[in-house]
C-alpha cells in the first residue's frame, strides 16, 4: 500500500543586523528596511503556497539571535526587537555564526531552501575580540589581526562550502565594504549598496530587499533554490508566467532599434524618423539603474539557443509585479535571462543610451 505526500517548499531565512554604535542614526531606517523585507516574505509565501520561517541575529562587538526558526506570519516588528549598542562590528562572526546555525535545521522531509542576509552600515572590526580582548587593525601585526585573518579564513571557506540550495546575501555601505565582501566569499550579484544616510538612499534599499524576497521565492517556484543573483532583475521571468500575466503587443504599433552610438534618447528617436513622445520610448536594462514607481516596463523575448530578439514584446499593469519590482523607487540590475530582455519607459529627453543595447520605441 502506497501513500502520496506533499513535498512542501520550506524556506528558511536568516536576517543578520548591525547594531553596533555607529548605527544609532540609522535605527529608525533599518527597522523600515527589515520590517519590509519581511513584509515581502509574508505576502508572497501566502500567494505561492510555501513555509517561510525566519531567524534574526543582531550582532555588535558581540552576536545575539533575536528569534529562531519562527514562522513568518507571527514575526513582530523589529521595532520591539531591534536596539542599538555602543559596541564595535563583528561582522564575520555574525556571519559565520548564522549560517552554522541554520547548518542544525533537519532537512528530512520537505524541499528545502536557506537564504542568509545581512545588513551592515560599516566593516569588520571585532570577530572574535570578546575572546581575545584584542580589537582588530587595518595595518601591522598583533593579535588582533591574527584572529582578524582566522575569522576571514573561516567566512571564505564557510561560503566556499555552502550547497547549491543555500544563498547568501549582504548590503553594505559603499564600493569599499562591497570588495571587501567579494573579498570574504559573497557572491558579486548577492551584494548591495544602501544608501542609510538619506531617506532616498533608505527608500531604495526597502525596494531592493523586497524586489529579493519575491525573487528568491519565484525563483523556488521554477526549481531555483539558491541563487548567485539575488539582488538582479529578470532571471526569474519564464514563458507561463510572461503569457499568462501580460499583454503581447501589437507588432505594428512599436519598433525595436539597434542603439549604435551613445545619443540623448529623444535626439535618437527622431534621428531614426519617429516624433517623439514623453514616455514613447524604453531603454534596454543593461546596468544598474534607478527605477521610479511611475515607469512602465516590458520584456522583448528572446530566441533560447541564439540570444536574439524574436520581435515579440510583451508588457501591461503586471509587469513591475511579475519582475518583482516594488511601487517605489528602487535600484536594481539586470539579471541573466535566456529568453526575455526587461525594457524600461523613460520619461527623460537627455537620457544617454547604452550602444550596444536595443531601444523600444511605441508607434
Amino acid at each position: 500500500m502506497s501513500t502520496n505526500r506533499i513535498k512542501h517548499k520550506v524556506n528558511h531565512v536568516s536576517l543578520v543586523v548591525d547594531k553596533s554604535g555607529s548605527m544609532r542614526q540609522h535605527q529608525t531606517q533599518l527597522i523600515r528596511v527589515v520590517d519590509e523585507f519581511v513584509k515581502g516574505l509574508q505576502e508572497e509565501s501566502d500567494r505561492l503556497g510555501h513555509e517561510t520561517r525566519i531567524s534574526l541575529y543582531a550582532f555588535d562587538h558581540e552576536v545575539q539571535n533575536l528569534v529562531w526558526d519562527m514562522d513568518v506570519k507571527h514575526l513582530p516588528s523589529l521595532r520591539g526587537l531591534y536596539q542599538v549598542d555602543n559596541g564595535a562590528t563583528a561582522l564575520i562572526e555574525a556571519g559565520v555564526k548564522s549560517l552554522d546555525d541554520l547548518k542544525n535545521i533537519w532537512e528530512g522531509y520537505g524541499e528545502h531552501s536557506f537564504l542568509q542576509v545581512v545588513v551592515t552600515d560599516g566593516e569588520e572590526n571585532a570577530s572574535g575580540c570578546s575572546q581575545s580582548g584584542q580589537m582588530h587593525t587595518r595595518m601591522g601585526a598583533g593579535k588582533g589581526t591574527t584572529v582578524l585573518r582566522t575569522w576571514i579564513e573561516r567566512i571564505q571557506g564557510a561560503m566556499d562550502n555552502l550547497p547549491d540550495h543555500w544563498t547568501s546575501a549582504i548590503l553594505v555601505p559603499n564600493s569599499l565594504a562591497k570588495r571587501t565582501a567579494q573579498e570574504y566569499g559573497f557572491p558579486a550579484g548577492n551584494i548591495a549598496i544602501w544608501d542609510a544616510d538619506s531617506s532616498q538612499g533608505v527608500e531604495e534599499a526597502i525596494g531592493t530587499v523586497k524586489s529579493a524576497a519575491t525573487s528568491f521565492l519565484r525563483g523556488r517556484e521554477h526549481g531555483v533554490r539558491g541563487t548567485k543573483n539575488l539582488f538582479a532583475m529578470g532571471q526569474d521571468l519564464n514563458t507561463a508566467d510572461v503569457k499568462a500575466e501580460l499583454d503581447a503587443l501589437d507588432a505594428g504599433k512599436y519598433i525595436l532599434i539597434p542603439v549604435d552610438e551613445q545619443s540623448p534618447i529623444r535626439d535618437f528617436v527622431t534621428s531614426a524618423g519617429h516624433p517623439y513622445k514623453t514616455g514613447c520610448a524604453f531603454y534596454e536594462l543593461s546596468k544598474r539603474e534607478k527605477i521610479q514607481g511611475n515607469k512602465q516596463l516590458a520584456v522583448a523575448e528572446k530566441d533560447p539557443a541564439t540570444g536574439r530578439m524574436t520581435g515579440r514584446v510583451f508588457s501591461g499593469p503586471a509587469a513591475r509585479r511579475l519582475l518583482g519590482l516594488p511601487a517605489a523607487e528602487a535600484a536594481v540590475k539586470p539579471g541573466e535571462n535566456p529568453s526575455y530582455t526587461v525594457f524600461v519607459q523613460s520619461t527623460s529627453v537627455n537620457r544617454k543610451l547604452v550602444p550596444g543595447t536595443k531601444l523600444l520605441v511605441l508607434l
